[in-house]
């Protein structure tokens, strides 16, 4: 049996998988929203639900790995020691991610922890679009570029859009968005990144939950000059009180801003939208043209009314957006007409499969030693 762990900014996904001849199968799966409760009384209260029995592998998406950590790899002590260094990086997700790795560790004991990185996919990206203007020996010194994230998601959009729609040749031009509590965009090329919002850390790009996404970096000292914000609170600023939240100040759930007539929400459910159809602009000049654009996340598969207003005033480009299929589609489907030049898919993302796959490659490894780590 292979566990995989999914831990993001606000909840957190736990799946199992049985592995037979023909590959692996889904068994159980469910979805907690993070308030408090203990790791190991969720994983304790999973486990007996669903009968899982010895637990051979568990699965961790891990958002940030670094310039170190490129592939999925065995977790040992040494790696999660890198990874706790890499927390300043992604505050509301690598210590998050650290913390069910001791957890399932405590409660189930497998004989193999697997990290499966978010910024694997962004690796490859072209240097000028993972490169900061900034002095270059100083970017090297201290690894700051960017990295990218929503990896595992990204790749799992193009996959998936590639496959229903039977796509000849290497894969075409893929714009992809995978919108959830965190927010992010790709541009893809026949299977490969060519850019991504997301940089240095999970806050770059877009508006989300509770996230800026783009600011003048000047704001920052700015309001430690001016309004006497240490470095730590205007962090917590831009991460936890700022995006969506901020604007509104009702809400990071863009279904109660939706259904709002505060100027505030409105103005923050603008904002979004304003700010994913200027990258969607950006990208469509980037890859010269693209043959779709494709909706993952919570958001991006649930809320048709965002989707329409995202995809507002595209017919210039050729992408015209058929309001009755994209209200009433199912699983993975095309919200575009049949006219348009580039079409329009939603795309739920399954991570866990992802995960569990990666653990499956990772045993299968020759140099793979059987551990279940120890204190980090």
């Amino acid at each position: 049996m292979i566990l995989t762990v999914n831990t993001g900014s606000s909840s957190v996904r736990l799946a199992a998988f049985a592995r037979h001849e023909r590959g692996l199968a889904e068994v159980a799966s469910v979805r907690h929203e993070l308030r408090g409760e203990e790791p190991g009384a969720m994983l304790h209260a999973f486990a007996q639900a669903h009968g899982l029995g010895r637990v051979e592998a568990a699965a961790h998406r891990v958002v940030h790995g670094g310039e170190r950590f490129t592939a999925s790899r065995a977790l040992d002590p040494e790696t999660e020691r890198e990874l706790g260094r890499l927390a300043s990086l992604a505050p509301l997700h690598n210590p998050v991610a650290l913390r069910w790795v001791r957890a399932v560790r405590a409660a189930l004991n497998p004989a193999l922890q697997v990290a499966v990185f978010d910024t694997a996919f962004f690796a490859a990206l072209p240097e000028a679009a993972r490169t900061y203007a900034i002095p270059y020996a100083l970017a090297g010194a201290h690894g700051v570029r960017r990295y990218g994230f929503h990896g595992l998601a990204h790749e799992d959009m193009w996959r998936t859009w590639r496959a229903r729609t039977q796509r000849p040749g290497r894969g075409g031009r893929v714009i992809s968005l995978q919108l959830g509590a965190g927010c992010s965009i790709a541009a893809i090329e026949d299977g490969m990144p060519r850019d991504t919002s997301m940089g240095f850390s999970p806050l770059e790009g877009l508006v989300m939950a509770t996230r800026s996404g783009d600011v003048d970096p000047f704001l920052a000292t700015y309001l430690q000059r001016r309004a006497g914000f240490t470095p730590e609170e205007v962090e917590r600023m831009l991460n936890e009180r700022s995006g969506l939240l901020g604007v509104s100040g009702i809400s990071a759930d863009l279904r109660e801003l939706l259904a709002s007539r505060d100027p505030r929400a409105c103005l923050a459910v603008d904002l979004y939208c304003h700010r994913i159809r200027k990258y969607v602009g950006a990208y469509l000049a980037l890859l010269g043209g693209a043959d779709a654009v494709v909706f993952g996340g919570g958001v991006g598969e649930n809320l048709p009314e965002v989707r329409a207003r995202i995809l507002a005033r595209m017919a210039w480009c050729g992408l015209e957006i058929d309001p009755g299929g994209n209200e009433n589609g199912a699983g993975a489907f095309c919200i575009s007409t049949a006219a348009s030049r580039i079409e329009a898919w939603v795309v739920p993302v399954n991570e866990a499969a992802i995960l569990a796959r990666e653990a499956a490659r990772v045993m299968a490894q020759p140099d793979t030693r059987a551990t279940s780590g120890g204190d980090a």
